[in-house]
């Protein structure tokens, strides 16, 4: 009996996972073919054969879907960040982590680049990209924090992750924007760029007395 019920749980998750890329499957393709704004969770729910309240078992909303927005997909992460090596740096660790989604990015017909395509048309898939953004960049740095044994309110952990973000964000930019100039550069080649001069330091003449330095010479 033990059995049969792990068994009937494997196949039930199965087919929740199923369902799921069914939904979100869908959503990208009438994203692409209508345009974000113009697809409705109807549509979606038909075109997936499930129910509109099967979709609210899954997605709250539309936007959620067209990104394919997975919460196991977090977990997956999380759990690779823990299992990394204890020798490597943090930043060394991030680099590591964000391999694979640096891969799907460079597939060019596969679901990532098209969901990076539609966000820039679409104000409400933007918007609710930056807030999942933020929602992961918190839970990352979290566990990042943990993994460093930094304190409580630490900065680090938290900036290692944001610029992170950021420099992946700026390369694709920059990619989606390049002249001859980045001719041959792939987006995985542009972010290495960046984390040697996040490793170096962005800006090694920084002077952090210049400020009151400043204010004296403004108050005399």
């Amino acid at each position: 009996m033990q059995t049969d019920d792990v068994a009937a749980g494997g196949r039930r998750e199965r087919k929740k996972r199923e369902t799921r890329q069914a939904l979100a499957a869908a959503a990208l393709r009438l994203a692409v073919e209508k345009g974000p704004d113009n697809v409705t969770v109807e549509e979606i729910s038909e075109a997936a054969d499930v129910s509109v309240r099967t979709f609210f078992n899954y997605f709250p909303h539309k936007e959620h879907a067209i990104l394919g927005r997975d919460p196991e997909d977090l977990e997956r992460a999380l759990t690779r960040l823990r299992e990394t090596p204890a020798e490597y740096s943090p930043l060394t660790t991030m680099r590591l982590l964000i391999t694979r989604t640096l891969a799907e990015f460079e597939d060019e017909q596969g679901d990532r680049a098209r969901q990076v395509g539609l966000i820039f048309e679409s104000p409400a898939l933007l918007s609710q990209f930056v807030l999942l953004g933020a929602e992961d960049e918190r839970a990352l740095s979290a566990e990042l924090a943990e993994r460093m044994g930094a304190p409580p309110g630490a900065i680090a952990p938290a900036l290692i992750v944001s610029t992170v973000i950021a420099a992946i964000r700026v390369s694709a930019e920059k990619l989606k924007q390049a002249g001859p100039e980045l001719a041959g550069r792939t987006l995985s080649s542009l972010v290495d760029e960046g984390f040697l001069m996040l490793a170096h330091g962005l800006d090694p003449d920084y002077d952090p007395h210049a400020l009151s330095r400043i204010d004296q010479e403004g108050q005399s």
